[in-house]
């Protein structure tokens, strides 16, 4: 630590600080432009200017280390001054300069009511403008359907390039010309091709960048705003949800450094215009081949009628992947009272189960950082997790760190070392051969992380078990894991897969999986389906089953119900979601669910009731009392598993061991855009897929 004097308070601060954040640390505000925590530093926009005794001139405070600044002659701390005249007429000028060419058009501008520029004007701004010169257009430039340009008022803050090079990892940002000719641009007039693209949005300081489906929408004092989670991916990204009456607007990123830190993916914050689209307002029921809306009355009655009339080894029950917990352990425990053990969560058939840990992220997001040597197998962390790929390349970026891949080549904004598609080189590794065996068992911190890819193999359980004994062959897990360090990690894409494994939403004694109630409907074996949500299968395989569809959208569910029984989105109920690491967080309502849709626990509580097993909470808060007292895990919030998986010899017996095929690996996630209902359900998601999927696939093939 390092003493220094802000306006006449000593504080102790690291000695890597910057001024800028000594005088925050002392209670200091600093205005400034470019730069940005996560960023690297720039120094270019000169806002930060402080007074540092002894120096010639004022210093920008943001470039300057507290560990190189001069004591005093007795060795007096150094003494930095952030509110003299002399500061403020330097801020001034800066200001003035920032002022002289940016247009006149805040009453039109998005960025109105959100604009640094704007704010810091009103302290530093003067009231005339001194020059009569002509202010400099710039042509707006092309960056895509996300993200909107207006050129003329950007002030070469470049947080935007840094962005794009530093943590997306894409370099299609940079500036062009000098002085007063300099240009940010995407080089060759080219759509931003990078899934957190749109984070630049955040990051401009101006109404240079913002958001192009949002454009003239809203004011942000009209919104209704509301802290939740994300439920695009299994990360669990931490956002705000804006809204205004009945309608989601935009999605904004919250901090949470153990998560997403302050970024989202594109995805997240774009598939708003979804909830709004397809949805399912109202019950109904099948009646001569078509559907007609129904009461709920008569749509419960119905599902009641059945599932009474339906042996127990003839019905089943599959959870999709954007549902919470509560309707999860709801139906779990409707299940259980008409003697269901036909229940499944893995709609891609995964091979997952048995101790938390074997499912889990276990090293946590955060932990990523800490990595000096890691073995992708069948995944591509890049669609699966964006906010996990680019926590990768930010290790990467920071100390030596070795990445080996097990699967087909795509690109992770970092250096890969491929081992071949063919899963024979992971038989190798568990074998203890070969060089990727021997950085990982040098590595002080080596991880594994597995994909859905490899897992929804039919030698997924294989796959399983082979990972696990490379993790405790490489001293990942137990107790020969330094400092309770545990590199196991399976990377989840589904928001509600691990809080519905935690539950215990699997096949019980004698029951069938999901490909089993599948090949059972299809032979007519399964004669009642309840799909939560579940869009993520094959159909066409559910036979003649009587199917009852309960979720928020018009997906393939929905067409193929029997019964359709409306739910809310993610946005629409409060819920518990648990992310891929283990982190239990709740997500909020922001709106009502439109027309008579409920919420999804809701309905699987009135359906008990109509079969006269009533289930034992009237209300979430009793719902979640009963979770949190049958899985422990669900008691605390925000806290991540943190287990380090006991003694290595317990990890035989994950998955099951097996032969492992050399068939080619296919990743679950084929199209970013479009990988559930909600999304299929956006023009903007369509948008993406079709210029970032479907052209360049369509160019390949030529």
């Amino acid at each position: 630590m390092t003493k220094i004097i802000v306006d006449g308070v000593e504080v102790d601060v690291p000695g890597d600080y910057s001024l800028l954040q000594a005088a925050e640390a002392a209670g200091a505000e600093i205005p400034r432009f470019c730069f940005h925590e996560r960023l690297s530093i720039a120094g270019n926009c000169r806002m930060c200017l402080v007074e540092v005794k002894g120096a010639p001139k004022p210093v920008a405070s943001c470039a300057q280390q507290v560990r190189d600044q001069r004591p005093g002659p007795n060795g007096e701390p150094a003494v930095v001054i952030t509110n003299s005249a002399v500061v403020k007429k330097a801020r001034e000028g800066v200001m003035e300069f920032l002022l002289l060419n940016h247009p006149l058009d805040c009453p039109i501008c998005d960025q109105g009511g959100e604009c640094d520029l704007q704010d810091q004007a009103m302290g530093y701004g003067i009231d005339e403008a001194r020059t009569r010169e002509f202010r400099r257009a710039v042509t707006d430039k092309n960056m895509g359907p996300l993200v909107k340009t207006v050129m003329t008022r950007c002030i070469q803050c470049t947080r935007c390039v840094r962005f794009a090079a530093e943590v997306a990892g894409v370099d299609e940002i940079g500036g062009i010309g000098r002085g007063e000719d300099m240009e940010i641009t995407t080089y060759l007039e080219k759509s931003l091709t990078s899934e957190l693209s749109a984070n630049i949005i955040d990051l401009c300081p101006v109404g240079a960048l913002t958001s192009k489906p949002y454009a003239f929408v809203a004011r942000p004092w009209e919104l209704r705003k509301t802290e939740s989670i994300d439920a695009m991916d299994a990360v669990g990204s931490n956002i705000r949800v804006d809204a205004r009456g009945a309608e989601v607007l935009r999605v904004l990123p919250r901090v949470n450094d153990d998560v997403n830190e302050e970024w989202i993916s594109d995805k997240t914050r774009f598939v708003v215009d979804g909830l709004g689209r397809q949805r399912l307002d109202k019950p109904y029921i099948r009646q001569n081949g078509k559907l007609r809306p129904a009461t709920w009355d008569e749509a419960l009655a119905a599902v009641a009628l059945r599932l009474k009339n339906t042996a127990s080894d003839k019905i089943a029950a599959i959870a999709g992947d954007l549902v919470s917990a509560e309707p999860v352990k709801a139906l779990k425990d409707l299940m259980a009272s008409l003697g269901v053990a036909n229940i499944d969560c893995r709609q891609d058939g995964a091979k997952l189960g048995g101790a938390r840990a074997s499912y889990l992220f276990n090293t946590t997001i955060s932990g990523i950082e800490d990595a000096d040597a890691i073995l992708l197998v069948g995944t591509n962390p890049r669609w699966e997790a964006p906010l996990v790929n680019s926590r990768i390349r930010k290790a990467w970026l920071r100390h030596p760190l070795k990445i080996a891949r097990i699967g087909a080549p795509v690109d992770l904004t970092y250096d890969v070392t491929e081992l071949g598609e063919d899963f024979g080189a992971l038989a190798k590794i568990a074998a203890g051969e070969g060089d990727a065996f021997k950085a990982l068992k040098d590595a002080k911190h080596p991880m594994l992380i597995v994909g859905q890819g490899a897992l929804s193999r039919p030698d997924g359980a294989a796959i399983l078990n082979a990972c696990a004994r490379i993790a405790a062959a490489t001293g990942m897990i137990g107790p020969a894991g330094e400092g309770g360090w545990n590199g196991f990690n399976v990377l989840h894409t589904a928001a509600a897969r691990v809080g519905a494994l935690d539950i215990g939403f699997l096949p019980g004694e004698g029951g069938r999986d999901v490909a089993g109630i599948l090949d059972g409907a299809s032979r007519g074996e399964i004669e009642t389906v309840w799909l939560l949500g579940a869009d993520e299968i094959d159909m066409a395989k559910l036979g003649g089953a009587f199917v009852i569809y309960q979720g928020s959208h018009g997906d393939a569910g929905a067409h193929r119900a029997d019964v359709i029984l409306p739910g809310a989105a993610y946005t629409e109920e409060p819920g518990l979601f648990v992310n891929t690491e283990g982190r239990v967080q709740a997500a909020n309502r922001a709106v009502y669910p439109p027309g008579e849709a409920r919420e999804n626990w809701k309905i699987v509580r009135a359906v008990s009731g109509a079969l006269g097993k009533p289930l034992p909470y009237d209300d979430i808060a009793a719902l979640r009392t009963k979770l949190a007292a049958d899985v422990p895990s669900f008691a605390t919030l925000d806290v991540p598993a943190g287990s380090t998986g006991g003694d290595a010899a317990t990890w035989e017996a994950v998955g099951k061991a097996g032969e492992i095929s050399s068939a080619p690996l296919i990743y679950p996630i084929t199209d970013f855009y479009l990988t559930n209902p909600i999304a299929r359900a956006s023009r903007t998601m369509a948008e993406c897929s079709r210029l970032f999927v479907a052209a360049p696939a369509v160019q390949a093939a030529e």
